[in-house]
């Protein structure tokens, strides 16, 4: 290391970020927001933010009925709540920073899919419990005018959600880094961190290239990769293939779409389809940080396709890639403190679009 170097890119810093996704890109403009003259520092390890955060399907959600339910069964009313809460905080804090046209969001409305009538049997009770979130009496409704409209022959009801909207996932990480950069957050990219070590001082942060930068503090917002450095937390990655198609002559669909526990999730891009998970249908293969397609998955997603969104009609598919997330027991993600200098925000569920911007303002608190 030079001693340009050393006094610029590797000098010590107030506080070093680890992850440059959609946590660690929220939380460096709350901290600067709060906290002007501390310097930030983002380490990341690829030229551009890979994991989730430019890899998912563009959804601007909060949860389907079936999805919340299962939330509510597995960790109960208050804990769901806090985190549609959250959920819709960060949504809303999206749409107050940026324009619609610069991340091309639009609130298209969300629907589900359902085949029996049990979740149907409890949606005014969901009403009830989200009422003093979302603002409205009917957060989930009954739409089947719109199941014949989209094409849905195949399927039995369609839940409409009038709170939920899709996004560019890309210009919405470009997005941040400007406002990034003009709040004078500094970037290392390429920079794989190897180990980080704390003393009374400092933490160190030692990269693969054999170079290090202390910081006064870090934090860890690389989601499923942190089991690496957080080996008693429990982070289960979780891949989420996706597909896209061709261009679809005559496409009805317009919206966000969800099905099965939002184990799969569709939408229209332009008239293009983009669908993506069935995880569900090899958990353990999926419990992988790989960046790949699998054939079996990819073979699914191509079925569910043909037979619940376009039935018998003949799609070429255009792309094929995957996503890393992170899953634990139940759905509330890990933000705290691990030590006096050392803070993480992990496990976010696939939910980091919503999730990420007021796990930003928490991380500020924190500190």
């Amino acid at each position: 290391m030079s001693i340009w170097e050393s006094e610029t890119f590797y000098r010590k810093r107030d506080i070093a970020i680890i992850g440059s996704g959609f946590s660690g890109l929220w939380a460096a403009i709350s901290i600067k927001e709060k906290f002007p003259k501390k310097s930030v520092l983002i380490l990341e390890r690829n030229s551009v933010p890979t994991g989730a955060s430019t890899r998912n399907a563009g959804f601007a959600c909060f949860g389907s009925l079936t999805e919340i339910l299962a939330d509510s069964e597995k960790m109960g009313w208050k804990k769901t709540q806090n985190l549609v809460k959250m959920r819709l905080g960060g949504l809303k804090k999206i749409r107050k920073y940026f324009k619609p046209d610069e991340i091309d969001f639009s609130l298209c409305g969300g629907y589900e899919i359902i085949n029996n009538n049990e979740p149907l049997s409890r949606i005014e009770e969901v009403n009830f419990k989200l009422k003093h979130i979302t603002g409205i009496e009917k957060t989930f409704s009954l739409n089947q005018g719109k199941l014949e409209k989209f094409g849905f022959g195949n399927s039995k009801f369609l839940v409409e959600n009038p709170l939920e909207g899709s996004l560019h996932s890309g210009k919405l990480v470009m997005k941040l880094l400007e406002k990034c950069h003009r709040l004078n957050v500094e970037f290392l990219f390429g920079a794989e961190v190897e180990n980080v070590s704390e003393n009374d001082e400092n933490v160190e942060i030692l990269l693969s290239n054999g170079n290090s930068v202390a910081s006064e503090k870090v934090i860890f917002c690389t989601n499923a990769f942190s089991k690496k450095f957080l080996k008693n937390e429990e982070i289960i990655p979780a891949r989420g293939q996706v597909l896209l198609t061709e261009p679809v002559d005559n496409l009805k669909l317009n919206g966000t779409f969800h099905y099965d526990e939002g184990f799969y999730y569709f939408r229209n891009l332009g008239n293009k389809i983009l669908l993506g998970g069935a995880r569900n249908q090899d958990f353990k293969t999926e419990e992988t940080t790989e960046l790949k397609t699998t054939q079996r998955i990819q073979n699914h997603l191509e079925t569910f396709l043909k037979t619940v969104i376009l039935p018998n009609q003949n799609v070429k598919i255009e792309q094929r890639w995957s996503g890393i997330m992170a899953m634990g027991s139940e759905k509330m993600p890990i933000v705290k403190p691990l030590s006096d200098r050392q803070f993480c925000a992990v496990r976010l569920s696939g939910m980091g679009v919503a999730l990420a911007p007021k796990i930003g303002e928490i991380l500020a608190e924190m500190l």
